[in-house]
Protein backbone atom coordinates (compact mmCIF):
# COMPACT_ATOMS: atom_id res chain seq x y z
CA UNK A 1 0.00 0.00 0.00
CA UNK A 2 0.72 3.57 -0.29
CA UNK A 3 2.26 5.38 2.21
CA UNK A 4 0.78 9.05 2.54
CA UNK A 5 -1.98 11.09 4.37
CA UNK A 6 -5.30 9.56 4.22
CA UNK A 7 -7.85 11.03 1.87
CA UNK A 8 -10.28 11.53 4.40
CA UNK A 9 -9.98 11.91 7.86
CA UNK A 10 -12.96 12.67 10.94
CA UNK A 11 -12.45 12.90 15.00
CA UNK A 12 -15.60 11.64 16.53
CA UNK A 13 -16.24 12.20 20.35
CA UNK A 14 -17.57 8.76 21.42
CA UNK A 15 -18.26 7.32 24.80
CA UNK A 16 -16.29 4.81 26.30
CA UNK A 17 -18.86 2.02 28.62
CA UNK A 18 -17.46 0.83 31.35
CA UNK A 19 -18.83 -2.52 33.09
CA UNK A 20 -20.40 -0.38 35.93
CA UNK A 21 -22.43 1.39 33.14
CA UNK A 22 -19.79 4.51 34.06
CA UNK A 23 -19.18 6.54 30.65
CA UNK A 24 -15.78 8.30 29.72
CA UNK A 25 -14.92 10.11 26.93
CA UNK A 26 -12.77 8.81 24.15
CA UNK A 27 -11.58 10.46 21.04
CA UNK A 28 -12.14 8.74 18.01
CA UNK A 29 -9.26 9.90 14.55
CA UNK A 30 -11.41 7.99 11.90
CA UNK A 31 -9.11 7.88 8.68
CA UNK A 32 -9.96 6.13 5.28
CA UNK A 33 -7.21 5.78 2.21
CA UNK A 34 -8.69 4.92 -1.47
CA UNK A 35 -5.51 2.64 -1.76
CA UNK A 36 -7.07 0.62 1.03
CA UNK A 37 -10.58 0.88 0.26
CA UNK A 38 -11.53 -2.27 2.39
CA UNK A 39 -10.27 -0.58 5.92
CA UNK A 40 -11.47 1.96 8.57
CA UNK A 41 -8.59 2.69 10.58
CA UNK A 42 -9.65 3.94 14.06
CA UNK A 43 -7.30 5.54 16.28
CA UNK A 44 -9.22 5.91 20.01
CA UNK A 45 -7.50 8.18 22.72
CA UNK A 46 -8.76 8.18 26.21
CA UNK A 47 -7.50 10.01 29.20
CA UNK A 48 -4.70 7.55 29.83
CA UNK A 49 -4.76 4.96 27.05
CA UNK A 50 -4.71 4.89 23.12
CA UNK A 51 -5.25 1.94 20.69
CA UNK A 52 -5.67 1.57 17.31
CA UNK A 53 -7.81 -0.63 15.56
CA UNK A 54 -8.47 -1.82 11.45
CA UNK A 55 -12.11 -1.78 10.95
CA UNK A 56 -14.08 -3.24 7.83
CA UNK A 57 -15.68 -0.18 6.47
CA UNK A 58 -18.75 -2.50 4.92
CA UNK A 59 -18.72 -3.69 8.88
CA UNK A 60 -19.53 -0.14 10.15
CA UNK A 61 -22.00 0.72 6.90
CA UNK A 62 -23.47 -2.29 8.44
CA UNK A 63 -23.85 -2.29 11.70
CA UNK A 64 -25.93 1.60 11.02
CA UNK A 65 -28.40 -0.65 10.34
CA UNK A 66 -28.10 -3.25 12.54
CA UNK A 67 -29.40 -4.08 15.25
CA UNK A 68 -28.37 -5.40 18.93
CA UNK A 69 -30.09 -8.93 17.69
CA UNK A 70 -28.34 -8.84 14.73
CA UNK A 71 -25.31 -6.91 14.95
CA UNK A 72 -22.98 -6.78 12.29
CA UNK A 73 -19.42 -8.96 12.89
CA UNK A 74 -19.05 -11.94 14.65
CA UNK A 75 -15.77 -11.60 15.86
CA UNK A 76 -13.68 -9.23 17.57
CA UNK A 77 -15.62 -6.00 16.49
CA UNK A 78 -19.63 -5.86 16.36
CA UNK A 79 -21.60 -2.56 15.40
CA UNK A 80 -25.50 -1.95 15.64
CA UNK A 81 -27.52 0.75 16.30
CA UNK A 82 -28.52 1.76 19.86
CA UNK A 83 -32.40 1.24 21.10
CA UNK A 84 -31.93 5.22 20.76
CA UNK A 85 -31.34 5.49 16.93
CA UNK A 86 -29.35 8.61 17.75
CA UNK A 87 -26.24 6.22 18.55
CA UNK A 88 -24.45 2.97 17.32
CA UNK A 89 -22.82 0.94 19.77
CA UNK A 90 -18.91 -0.50 18.81
CA UNK A 91 -18.04 -3.51 20.52
CA UNK A 92 -14.38 -4.30 20.80
CA UNK A 93 -12.78 -7.56 21.80
CA UNK A 94 -8.92 -8.19 21.80
CA UNK A 95 -6.09 -9.11 23.95
CA UNK A 96 -6.15 -6.50 26.13
CA UNK A 97 -9.31 -6.41 26.59
CA UNK A 98 -13.22 -5.32 25.60
CA UNK A 99 -14.64 -2.22 25.21
CA UNK A 100 -18.06 -1.17 24.06
CA UNK A 101 -18.11 2.55 22.96
CA UNK A 102 -21.42 4.45 21.99
CA UNK A 103 -20.75 6.88 18.96
CA UNK A 104 -23.55 9.56 17.89
CA UNK A 105 -24.89 7.80 14.23
CA UNK A 106 -24.89 11.14 12.30
CA UNK A 107 -21.02 11.31 12.35
CA UNK A 108 -20.32 7.75 11.39
CA UNK A 109 -22.95 8.50 8.86
CA UNK A 110 -21.14 11.04 7.07
CA UNK A 111 -17.94 9.63 7.20
CA UNK A 112 -19.32 6.13 5.70
CA UNK A 113 -21.01 8.40 2.79
CA UNK A 114 -17.75 10.57 2.40
CA UNK A 115 -15.71 6.81 2.35
CA UNK A 116 -18.39 5.86 -1.03
CA UNK A 117 -18.11 8.97 -2.90
CA UNK A 118 -14.35 8.07 -3.12
CA UNK A 119 -15.06 4.67 -3.73
CA UNK A 120 -18.13 3.01 -4.05
CA UNK A 121 -19.28 -0.20 -2.34
CA UNK A 122 -18.41 -3.28 -4.55
CA UNK A 123 -15.31 -1.01 -6.42
CA UNK A 124 -12.85 -1.68 -3.87
CA UNK A 125 -11.18 -4.30 -5.98
CA UNK A 126 -11.03 -1.53 -8.44
CA UNK A 127 -8.78 0.52 -6.10
CA UNK A 128 -6.72 -2.73 -5.37
CA UNK A 129 -5.37 -3.77 -8.75
CA UNK A 130 -2.90 -1.42 -9.57
CA UNK A 131 -1.52 -2.17 -5.63
CA UNK A 132 -1.48 -5.75 -5.98
CA UNK A 133 0.14 -5.50 -9.36
CA UNK A 134 2.95 -3.62 -8.40
CA UNK A 135 3.67 -6.13 -5.71
CA UNK A 136 3.94 -8.89 -7.82
CA UNK A 137 5.82 -7.56 -9.72
CA UNK A 138 8.06 -6.22 -7.38
CA UNK A 139 8.59 -9.72 -5.80
CA UNK A 140 8.79 -11.54 -9.39
CA UNK A 141 12.04 -8.74 -9.76
CA UNK A 142 13.49 -9.47 -6.16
Amino acid sequence: MTPGAPDIVDIITMQLIGPDESVMPVLAELSYRVCDPYTVRAVFTGSHTMSTWLLGRELIAQGLEADQDSCAGTGDVQVWRDEDRNYVLISLNGVEGNALLAAPAEPLERFITKTEALVPFGNESDQMDPEISALIAALLTA
